[in-house]
């Protein structure tokens, strides 16, 4: 059954001019995660696996749904986030045959067990961790019942009332929602591209249905740096790659219409760290290539991760349902075939800035505006290196420098330099401390709980809950284990520096 699925996908595929090398690319069913595609044969570095057509992926751009619904897109504030895109999916998939991607639709899987789709018990076990905050239910939710729904009611003509319950429902729309957080592609149109409905909209008296204002960045952007091949063609670029400008701005002017399902492409699991092959878009296709050999019966893997908020989730609420253990981290130890390389720890600046005000003696409020405005970092991330991040340095010196050097730092602009001294180590531990106080249970109990002999005892939601907590945890612990060593050390050095001080003084005063 399930190989039949996948061979009328690839047929689906091929029939909509996508093009497959199916003697070496296989998609095949692995156990307990779903679909992948497999060597079939050794496969070399820079070889084109499968091209994808632009118009074969799915967006507000590619689906006649916003053009059909002309100024109402917009009046319905479909335009902004992902409502558009969700909704676009479920009208797809209304359609069945009638729509260009049923065959893309009949294969994406209907079942997640992200906490989206948790009860409340089970979401308790994520206290403390990053996840809660961004499970974003209930403002999904809202835009459901405040974008959704009036939209559809007001035209039955493309939402038949004996369609709705089947296909437009609240557990179809966290369905599609979810299809999007773990399948999408950040694809921009390429550099004078417009398509056809965009250009008979442009012209005078015509209104656009597709004249989507930039929002801000809750769409995914995409998270590879490898070279760009060489047989891809010039002016290729790399479709979820992160931009190496530092430019905020065009972060913060991403466009909701750049968010798309590619067909195919996202057959591929993800690897961190460990991916071999990239996805790249020219003017009319988007090109899978392989970055390094690949041997036959290996999978291929991509990166499919995002910079900000959407690496977060995808990397904490789908990686803790499908732990990748491909690599090892030097600080933080494997969670016993569980867990991810990729784990993450925020430490929100409100708590830094707790612990840093028991310190002075001054008020920090507009130390911190000034951080807001400057560096717009209110959340610091820490990783499995254990390293505490320069954002995070820097933060803590600006707020403990002097008067006089305040004052100069905000008049330059200029953020203080991540130096590590003994102030800044102590104000982390401090922070680190109180940051583990946040879980409710301690690093122990969690390896308890999830010891050979007690594992099995726990329910699925609550076995990826404490994955994510401990591996959170060990990411603490072992960075306040970094820190405590290194302010040992800094301390010790100053008191020795003291004590050669002291001894240089008097040897001075003998020989005077």
């Amino acid at each position: 059954m399930a190989e039949q699925v996948a061979a009328n996908f690839v047929s689906w595929f091929l029939s909509q001019n996508g093009t497959l090398d199916t003697e070496k690319v296989g998609i095949v069913d692995f156990p307990g995660h779903g679909r992948g595609a497999v060597a079939l044969q050794d496969i070399p570095e820079d070889y084109t696996l499968f091209t994808i057509p632009r118009d074969l992926t799915l967006s507000m751009r590619t689906s006649s749904l916003p053009n059909l619904m002309g100024k109402s897109w917009k009046e319905h504030g479909l335009h902004e986030g992902w409502a558009g895109l969700i909704l676009c999916m479920m009208w797809e998939e209304s359609k069945g045959s009638e729509s260009k991607w049923s065959g893309y639709l009949d294969v994406l899987p209907n079942k997640f067990d992200t906490p989206m789709f948790w009860g409340e018990e089970d979401i308790q076990e994520l206290q403390g961790t990053a996840v809660v905050d961004k499970i974003g239910r209930d403002e999904a939710e809202r835009d459901y019942h405040d974008k959704v729904t009036p939209a559809i009611k007001s035209r039955p003509d493309l939402f038949p009332e004996d369609k709705i319950d089947a296909h437009f429902s609240l557990e179809r729309y966290h369905i599609m929602g979810s299809r999007i957080l773990s399948r999408s592609f950040h694809v921009e149109q390429w550099k004078g591209e417009h398509s056809e409905e965009e250009e008979d909209q442009d012209e005078p008296g015509n209104s656009s249905a597709m004249d989507v204002d930039p929002q801000e960045g809750d769409a995914p952007e995409g998270a590879a740096e490898a070279p760009e091949p060489e047989d891809a063609g010039d002016g290729v670029e790399e479709v979820n790659v992160e931009e190496e400008e530092d430019d905020e701005d065009d972060e913060d002017r991403e466009d909701p219409a750049d968010v798309a399902m590619v067909p195919m492409a996202d057959m591929l699991n993800a690897r961190f760290e460990s991916e071999n092959a990239k996805l790249f878009y020219e003017e009319r296709v988007l090109r899978m290539v392989s970055t390094k050999p690949i041997k036959a019966g290996e999978q291929i893997t991509d990166r499919r991760m995002s910079s900000g908020t959407l690496m977060a989730i995808r990397r904490i609420l789908i990686c803790s349902g499908g732990t990748d253990t491909s690599t090892s981290s030097p600080c933080v130890p494997p969670l016993s075939g569980m867990g991810n390389p990729g784990d993450v720890v925020e430490v929100r600046a409100d708590l830094v800035v707790s612990v840093a005000a028991s310190k002075v003696k001054y008020d920090l409020q507009e130390r911190v505006d000034w951080w807001l405005e400057e560096a717009d970092d209110d959340v610091f991330v820490l990783r499995t290196d254990c390293e505490l991040p320069e954002e995070f340095i820097s933060f803590v010196r600006l707020l403990l420098l002097p008067k006089d050097e305040w004052e100069t730092t905000a008049k330059k602009s200029k953020l203080p330099k991540p130096k590590l001294d003994k102030d800044v180590l102590a104000i982390a531990v401090d922070v680190l401390q109180k940051r583990l106080k946040d879980y409710p249970t301690t690093m122990e109990e969690d390896e308890k709980l999830l010891a050979p002999d007690a594992v099995e005892q726990l329910s699925l939601n609550k076995r990826h809950a404490v994955v994510v907590r401990l591996g959170e945890k060990r990411i603490l612990h072992g960075t306040l284990k970094d820190a405590r060593a290194k302010l040992s050390t800094s301390s010790g050095t100053s008191k020795k520096r003291g004590r050669e001080e002291d001894k240089g003084g008097k040897g001075k005063k003998i020989r005077k």
